[in-house]
């Protein structure tokens, strides 16, 4: 289809460097597509938009790509009215690439139908895009993507913990978000923020942020495999204790339970695993060296059953079986391999059997293989967006400060002053990083009240960390957002209790 392209070229970074890039920039194209059978006109812009300081000059500029429907002049829903999506990724330091095209965007990945790369790379049309019923924009944190810091007139750079911290990142992207929506005219518009791993720890804090400091209430917060930093870095028995159940999804996929447990359905065993896992794993990791032999032994022999790990393996490690252990042990014997972290349906093949940790991520080799020629293709060849400096796929944002973290509260708090408000989880069964039943106990902990817990919905999938990489999944992960998405507009009903 032609394109059109309109190019807006504001301030340029005036810095002593060979690369530059447009500190405010926009280009539009126009384009159409089929999503659930129907025909699908949408705009998109990609460009560059500056976060201000408090004296209004820019120091910083944010790659964002932008998504509308194209709507025809008789519908009756306002472009205005359109419910509107902020996609962030995680890492910290990931560019917004993944759920780009892998996901929610109209263009996907060219993948086989379980996620692994074939060749040419590219992309294609995505028949389950959520752009049909909302717009999105895919925004990439300083320093990722096209995203760079700005020098100042003494050719300085600003300091980086203006970016790089929990608090920092929420409250710079909060920012530029308002500024956003002002320049698209967006503010009637249903909003919602979605975020995939430490993405979530990212938008708890910014449902609080938007509401509080720009008075800009939300729809809905979307949790994609959310890494939660006060459950992980607390290091105590419940979270050793959360793993199990991954640790059953990935024995059980690979076929090295039990008959007992083999010869019934994932979904059919977990609950079962979970139960233990809360109502005894926990307890006895908790007593530490001053839990009883018996009960020890007994613990030990129903992990293993669960596991597929040997109970002296897990005798060995006091009940409380590192991740990472898991990953090179689990299918040692079996197969000589070792399980990826962040799906551990991928296998990787180590220089030695021995060891304790994977040589290296397998299934982030593999999904680098297939993202970075594609989004770099993508944005240049059919976006239009020319430019000679790298796309980051992951970025220089370390040392990230992870001091005083009160996500988790803000969103308990941006969700009592908002009825409207509700959070939807996303999570993969065979996702070893952020793992699905962490992702319950987030859920759990962040009312622990209990009197919210309707507005809190949980869905998981037959893959890992970015389980929309399977066929299966991307269809029913994007009909479940459009689901959410639809239960959540007011439709003139008040926000009151």
């Amino acid at each position: 289809m032609k394109k059109i392209f309109i190019i807006l070229f504001l301030p340029f970074i005036s810095f002593s460097q060979l690369i530059e890039i447009p500190v405010d920039t926009m280009i539009h194209s126009y384009h159409e597509t089929t999503i659930k059978g129907e025909k699908v006109k949408y705009i998109a812009e990609v460009g560059t938009q500056p976060v201000w300081d408090e004296n209004g000059e820019p120091i910083a500029s944010l790659f964002y790509t932008y998504y509308q429907r194209n709507s025809p002049k008789n519908e009756k829903l306002k472009a205005s009215h359109r419910p509107i999506i902020i996609s962030f990724n995680g890492g910290p330091g990931s560019g917004s690439l993944w759920m780009h095209i892998g996901y929610t965007g109209p263009k996907i990945l060219n993948i086989d139908d379980e996620g692994y790369p074939i060749q040419p790379y590219g992309v294609k049309d995505n028949p389950f895009s959520i752009i049909d019923i909302a717009d999105i924009v895919y925004v990439c944190p300083v320093n990722t993507g096209y995203s760079r810091m700005i020098k100042n007139q003494d050719n300085e750079y600003p300091k980086r913990d203006k970016f790089f911290g929990i608090n920092a990142d929420i409250e710079y992207l909060a920012n530029w978000i308002n500024t956003f929506i002002s320049r698209k005219n967006r503010w009637e518009s249903p909003k919602y923020i979605i975020g995939e791993s430490y993405g979530g720890t990212r938008v708890m804090g910014l449902s609080h942020e938007l509401q509080n400091k720009h008075w800009m209430y939300l729809n809905g917060v979307i949790m994609v495999s959310p890494a939660d930093y006060k459950l992980f870095e607390k290091g105590n028995a419940v979270n050793s204790a959360l793993y199990l159940p991954y640790y059953a999804a990935t024995s059980w996929y690979h076929k090295i339970l039990s008959e007992e447990l083999q010869s019934k359905d994932l979904i059919e065993i977990l609950p079962e695993i979970e139960t233990f896992t809360i109502d005894k794993l926990v307890p006895a990791i908790a007593k530490g060296g001053f839990i009883s032999e018996e009960e020890k032994n007994n613990i030990a022999e129903k992990y293993a059953y669960y596991s597929g790990l040997s109970e002296d393996f897990i005798l060995n490690n006091n009940l409380d079986v590192p991740n990472n252990f898991f990953w090179k042990e689990v299918l040692r014997k079996k197969k000589g391999l070792n399980v990826g972290r962040l799906d551990s349906r991928y296998l990787g093949l180590d220089k030695k059997i021995a060891g304790s940790s994977p040589d290296s991520s397998i299934e982030l080799d593999s999904w680098n293989h297939s993202f970075t020629p594609a989004i770099n293709y993508y944005l240049r060849n059919e976006l239009g967006f020319k430019t000679d400096l790298r796309y980051n796929v992951f970025g220089d944002v370390h040392p990230w400060d992870r001091s005083n973290d009160n996500t988790r509260e803000n969103l308990r708090m941006a969700m009592a002053q908002n009825p409207f408000l509700k959070v939807f989880i996303q999570s993969g069964y065979y996702d070893g990083a952020t793992n699905y039943f962490q992702a319950k106990y987030t859920m759990w902990q962040i009312d622990p009240s209990g009197r919210m817990k309707d507005r809190f919905y949980y869905e998981a999938y037959r893959s890992g960390h970015m389980m929309y990489l399977r066929k299966e999944d991307l269809e029913k992960s994007n009909d479940d957002l459009r689901e959410f998405i639809e239960s959540s507009l007011t439709n003139g009903v008040p926000a009151k209790y």
